[in-house]
């Protein structure tokens, strides 16, 4: 995200939930939904494949 420039406001905007939601959802506290990857995928990163966007660190 930091790369690109985006932030969770607009990432918050783009799938119509509070900040706090996404600020949860990247920080592990609960997960994004299929159709919310994808969304973000589409809008933000479609240069990328959305399993490397959401792959879990180790």
């Amino acid at each position: 995200m930091a790369k690109k420039n985006v932030t969770i406001e607009e990432i918050a905007e783009c799938l119509n939930v509070h900040r706090n939601s996404v600020a949860n959802k990247i920080n592990g506290r609960s997960k994004f939904s299929i159709s919310e990857a994808f969304k973000i995928q589409k809008n933000f990163f479609p240069e990328l494949e959305v399993e490397y966007l959401f792959a879990i660190e180790e």
